[in-house]
């Protein structure tokens, strides 16, 4: 742990070369709570799809559908959320993990409820996340086997809060200038922190717009 602490400190980049989440998704409360639905898809442990507002139609081709098999719901300005639902307040969800386009780059962020990783989200990230770079840079299985070890370390040490929120991102990719960043998130009625990766160059996406 010490030698990944060490490799912290050696790749840190400034934050204002990547793109981060502005912002969480509202929380939102809803007055009825249906029967929960039991699913095996990456974003399922808390199914929370008869509490949300209709799906937006996806457009044909969109190079991240495929995280509408896993539970994801699109947004309408094009991002793809998973909600969870909050086991201390009966019909509240929020959001949970997040994946957009922003200028061109790929950005995931998986969020921390009160600072807190709630019970299975590292793992849950830890698979969103090795998606993406499976589906959107060149890395060969070695590769994102050694990525997701360095990924797993760095969840590993904001749990035991030996990585603080700041304006730093960790290199863990080269070719694909690919950074993990533990940083704070700011929102019109929530405060926290996230914990996001972000693809400068990304395979397979279509150009995106200015977001």
């Amino acid at each position: 742990m010490n030698i990944f602490t060490r490799l912290l400190s050696t790749f840190a980049i400034s934050v204002s070369a990547v793109v981060v989440m502005p912002y969480f998704v509202i929380a939102q409360e809803t007055p009825t709570t249906p029967q929960q639905k039991t699913t095996h898809k990456l974003c399922s442990s808390d199914a929370v799809e008869d509490l949300l507002p209709p799906l937006v139609s996806q457009k044909s081709g969109e190079p991240l559908s495929y995280l509408g098999q896993q539970g994801f719901t699109q947004n309408p300005d094009g991002a793809w959320v998973c909600y969870a639902s909050d086991s201390r307040k009966q019909g509240r969800y929020y959001t949970l993990l997040k994946v957009q386009q922003i200028n061109g780059k790929l950005v995931a962020s998986s969020f921390l409820e009160g600072g807190i990783l709630v019970e299975g989200q590292d793992n849950r990230s830890l698979d969103l996340f090795t998606m993406l770079i499976e589906k959107h840079t060149k890395t060969n299985q070695g590769n994102r086997e050694s990525i997701r070890r360095y990924l797993e370390s760095f969840f590993s040490l904001v749990k035991e809060a030996k990585v603080q929120p700041s304006s730093r991102g960790y290199l863990f990719d080269q070719p694909n200038s690919a950074v993990v960043i533990y940083h704070s998130v700011t929102g019109e009625k929530l405060k926290g922190t996230a914990i996001t990766i972000n693809i400068n160059s990304p395979e397979n996406l279509a150009s995106s717009p200015v977001s």
